[in-house]
Formats: structure tokens, sequence, C-alpha cells
């Protein structure tokens, strides 16, 4: 994938038997040293019916956040197409494409990845990841889905517990939200 790379956090989607589970870390760092171990980089939005969860810039994604549930609630709950505004924003919006952040969104339904360079993605196993540690808790995601009988929500802490074994970027503070709650 094209764009930015961070290194800053690991956030992790999993969907499975109905069930969708956002999941991400609590380290903040600074060059390399930990700010804080217990931050949270997972947010319900639209009354709850959406997750979504970060990795950057904690001020840029809270902006984006924040454009992104007000596009949420001016496409009445559309996930895909309230993602596509954000990201043709993000991409075209002088005062947005300075901002250094990804984004994984999820509803009951669907899941997808959001970049400043206008990705707007949706996986093809159920399994999104991002950050530093996201690669290792991707793949520790898809064996955990194909081998064993853990539900989305435990697959996400395990997977991130695995990430954060492996990733000096990312801890094992980890906060899990699911849908349908």
């Amino acid at each position: 994938m094209g764009g930015p790379r961070f290194t800053h956090t690991t956030i992790l989607c999993v969907r499975k038997d109905g069930l969708v589970a956002l999941g991400g870390d609590g380290q903040v760092t600074m060059g390399t040293t930990i700010m804080k171990s217990g931050a949270s980089k997972v947010r319900r939005l639209l009354g709850g019916k959406v997750l979504a969860g970060f990795a950057g810039s904690t001020a840029d994604a809270v902006t984006l956040f924040t454009r992104f549930e007000r596009k949420l609630e001016e496409f009445h709950g559309q996930l895909e197409r309230a993602a596509v505004e954000l990201a043709t924003d993000w991409r075209t919006e002088k005062t947005l494409r300075q901002l250094e952040a990804l984004l994984v969104v999820a509803d009951e339904k669907t899941s997808l990845l959001l970049s400043g360079t206008g990705d707007v993605i949706a996986p093809d196993e159920g399994v999104l990841a991002v950050g530093s540690g996201g690669p290792y808790a991707s793949a520790a995601a898809h064996a955990l889905l194909r081998h064993s009988t853990l539900d989305a929500a435990a697959i996400v802490k395990e997977a991130l517990s695995i990430a954060a074994s492996i990733d000096i970027y990312t801890n094992d503070a980890i906060r899990v939200e699911t849908l349908p709650s």
C-alpha cells in the first residue's frame, strides 16, 4: 500500500461470525521515548454504531475523527459514502493534506482503511491492520481466524498481544470495541 508508514501504534480490525472487533494498543511514543502507556486510540462514533481507530499523530486523528463523524451524519450513517467523502477532502483540502494519520473504521457490515492519499480500502478476508505492529497483528489474526475457535474480540486481543511482543512501538495495554455490542 502507498502512503505514510506510522511507527506509533498498532490498530487491528477483525470480522468473524457477524461480529466486528476493533482494537488498539495504548502506547504513545515520541521518537524512541515512551510518553504514555494507556492512551485510547479506538473510539465509538455516531452514537456507538461505528468504530474507529487511528495510527499516527493524535491531534491529526482527533481532527479526522471529528470530520468523519460529521460526514457520517451528513450521509445518514452510510459508512462507505462518508469514508470516500472524507478521503477526498483529506487529499484535496490544503489544511487537511498535512494531517498524518491512518484511520480504520467499521460498522456492522463494512470495514475500511482511510488514508490522506485518497485510499479507501476494504479487506478481502475481514482483517485490517495499521501501524508499526500492523503486519504482525495481521499475520496473527489471519492465523487465528483459520486455526482457532476464538471470536473476533478474542482474536483482536490475542493478535495485538503478539504484535506487542514483537514491535517496540506497541504495548499490551489493549482496548477492544465490538459491534454489535
